[in-house]
């Protein structure tokens, strides 16, 4: 599976005989710099170019072109070698574009010898670079990996080698554009591009195109056809309606004149027509087969004003309804985020080691450690690096600026599922007729983004149970109170409970609760009192191995049907909705049977239609020890107040989790629970 790096990110390579493939759309320049343990190079010959494209264990192109391969064999590389640079940069003096921000961006693959991806890296964010380091290889400990960098340099190829450290950055510089120029003078200039002579069919005025039927099973003349009545001639039939015995041409290539036969015209005395006939289309689509509509096109954004950014669209994304589109524009505003952040982030760590590095520098003189030369020094490479990490903060800015404005028009236009509870859509609420893809169940967002919330959509049915955890702390590390802690958990399952009640059909959906000791009996009035469970919460521990039993029944009856191909044999008075356990106080009023069931729950049920949300603190459970591991793990892990403990899988960002609430004093949530009962009970339900 390929790794899509963001900048700062690195990824193990396994693989010591590998390919780097560069795309960039426009012709441009690769090269390569090994470095010592420090990353300084030493001199050009530790420079990979056009005009010294090999080196050991290193071997690039020697022209400009807009996709390269260069062949790295980490294996052949010197013990001193211990980082490897790629290097793109625009050519000059050609007449092409001097900056990146004017082409695509580039995207740099790191592949096997057999083409396969083991990272590929976009480097996005380029204006007026006309020179960049895209990547790097390194060794750490006997191991290599990469990393991706897509550090860009104003100045072209000389600020980029000034920077790695070669002192006559100049000179290489102007040897790699001469050799460029001189590759570019010896290229061969592109074929035209194909004429109509070109084609497979050539057509001359001598050779009109043929007739061709309407249809490709029509007769091709009358003589292929017998007339009804005629007598049946026997042996082949050949052009002209002559039979097997006719004289033969002396020659296959000798043409003939059929003698026409009495009541049939003379094909040479028809009038010939000088202009070739037109050949009319063959329709070899079956009629009776229809393919499926693409889906309709999303809206597009009005033009923007001249010096402004467009303005962003609800559902511009793909997808084939409303909804889809909603949920995909969602899903990339998130990564959108998690790689703009990742961005601030990298670029700041690359400031930070830039400071410490230029400052050992300064200091390796033993004269510029005092006085005022080493004070300039160190002012010199604070500035600098306040300067990079301003310009990151400044890119990070204007991307969170669009992101806050695509959300302030997508959180409008969410649908019932997408939309948090102070969204005026519930407030028309309606039982929906049809099970939605997705469900939200809060919002999520990142320290450097305080102001800006993506909500958190999970997709329909659930495959994972839900654990309310009610215990630990909260986001700034203070101790909540234990009773407190464990009210808001118990109010967060409810809100959960009764938004999944209100995006499903009537009586697609039915809720079980597990309450032992009653301790959750003030959060569940709510549902206990519009009479949307399927029965009264479950007390002490007869209720709890009761519950259990019937839908480990359920279970084990759904997975026997569905194994054995006979889905449609179950009971006529089997309920087919899906079902949600809630527990809550757990492990209390449990033993050891109901604990096993529980955990084939959480392991079997989602896949049946049996889903399961926990409210409980670990802690409670630690005498069962490692026994239990395995249920919390399967959980999705949420928390009734602010908490940074979600991960995402691309960059790997801690995101902090914010359940969704109903505003306080709002009604909206006992009105919505009013008329699925009401819809219930009109379905019997």
């Amino acid at each position: 599976m390929t790794a899509e790096l963001v900048r700062g990110q690195n990824h193990p390579l396994s693989q010591v005989r590998l390919e780097v493939r560069i795309s960039a759309g426009t012709p441009i320049v690769a090269g390569a710099t090994i470095g010592d343990e420090q990353g300084k190079v030493h001199g050009v010959e530790w420079v990979a170019h056009p005009g010294a494209p090999t080196l050991p264990g290193l071997e690039v192109s020697k022209q400009a072109a807009a996709d390269h391969r260069l062949a790295v064999d980490l294996g052949a590389m010197p013990e001193s070698v211990h980082r490897i640079s790629v290097l793109l940069a625009l050519p000059s003096g050609v007449g092409g574009p001097v900056r990146f921000g004017a082409v695509a961006a580039p995207v740099v693959a790191v592949t096997g010898l057999d083409g396969t991806e083991v990272v590929s890296y976009t480097i996005t964010g380029l204006e007026a670079e006309s020179a960049v380091v895209a990547l790097e290889l390194y060794r750490r400990q006997d191991a290599w990996k990469v990393r991706a960098i897509g550090q860009g340099y104003s100045g072209g190829l000389v600020e980029l080698l000034t920077d790695q450290g070669l002192p006559e950055a100049r000179r290489l510089a102007d040897v790699i554009d001469a050799a460029v120029a001189q590759a570019h003078s010896r290229s061969v200039a592109p074929p035209p591009s194909r004429t109509q002579d070109g084609d497979r069919t050539r057509r001359t005025a001598s050779s009109p195109a043929p007739v061709q039927s309407a249809s490709p099973y029509a007769a091709q003349g009358p003589q292929d056809t017998p007339t009804p009545g005629a007598p049946e001639q026997s042996g082949p039939v050949v052009q002209g309606g002559q039979g097997a015995g006719s004289a033969q041409p002396a020659s296959p290539y000798e043409v003939q004149n059929p003698q026409p036969t009495p009541g049939q015209a003379d094909p040479a005395a028809a009038p010939q027509s000088s202009a070739p006939v037109a050949a009319s289309p063959i329709n070899y689509s079956h009629p009776s087969r229809r393919t499926a509509a693409p889906p309709p096109a999303p809206p597009t954004a009005p033009p923007a004003q001249s010096g402004q950014a467009a303005r962003p669209v609800a559902g511009d994304a793909t997808g084939w309804s409303m909804d889809e589109r909603l949920y995909n524009q969602v899903w990339g505003m998130f990564e959108d985020l998690a790689r703009s952040v990742a961005a601030y982030r990298s670029a700041v760590d690359f400031a930070d080691s830039r400071l410490e590095k230029e400052i050992d520098q300064a200091l390796a003189d033993p004269r510029s450690r005092v006085g005022d030369r080493g004070d300039a020094a160190r002012e010199a490479a604070r500035a600098k690096q306040a300067q990079l990490v301003d310009q990151a903060r400044a890119a990070l800015d204007r991307d969170l600026s669009q992101l806050t404005a695509e959300a302030e028009v997508v959180e409008p236009a969410l649908p019932l599922s997408y939309a948090s509870w102070d969204n005026p859509v519930w407030h028309g609420y309606r039982v929906p007729m049809e099970m939605p893809m997705a469900l939200r169940l809060g919002d999520l967002r990142l320290p450097e983004s305080a102001q800006l919330s993506i909500p958190m959509l999970v997709r329909l049915p659930l495959e994972r149970g839900l654990w309310i955890d009610s215990g630990g702390q909260s986001l700034d590390g203070s101790l909540l109170d234990s009773d407190e802690l464990r009210r808001l958990a118990m109010d967060t399952a409810v809100t959960h409970a009764a938004r999944l009640l209100a995006v499903h059909p009537a009586g697609e959906f039915a809720v079980h609760v597990i309450d032992p000791a009653g301790s959750g009996a003030a959060a569940l009035a709510p549902l206990v009192r519009s009479g949307v469970l399927a029965g009264p919460p479950a007390a002490g521990a007869a209720g709890v191995a009761d519950v259990l039993g019937r839908l480990t029944q359920r279970v084990d009856l759904v997975q026997m049907a569905v194994r054995g191909g006979a889905a449609d044999s179950l009971p006529p008075d089997f309920d087919t909705a899906q079902q949600l356990l809630i527990v809550n106080d757990f492990p209390h009023g449990f033993d050891d049977r109901a604990v096993t069931q529980l955990r084939y729950l959480a392991d079997e049920g989602p896949a049946v239609g049996v889903h399961l949300m926990m409210v409980a603190d670990r802690e409670d459970a630690a005498a069962y020890g490692p026994l239990l591991d395995p249920l919390w793990r399967s959980l999705m892990r949420l928390t009734p107040v602010p908490d940074d403990h979600l991960a995402d899988p691309w960059v790997g960002h801690a995101w902090t989790y914010e359940p969704s609430v109903v505003p306080r004093g709002s009604q909206v949530l006992q009105q919505v629970l009013s008329q699925v009962a009401a819809a219930r009970r009109s379905w019997n339900r």
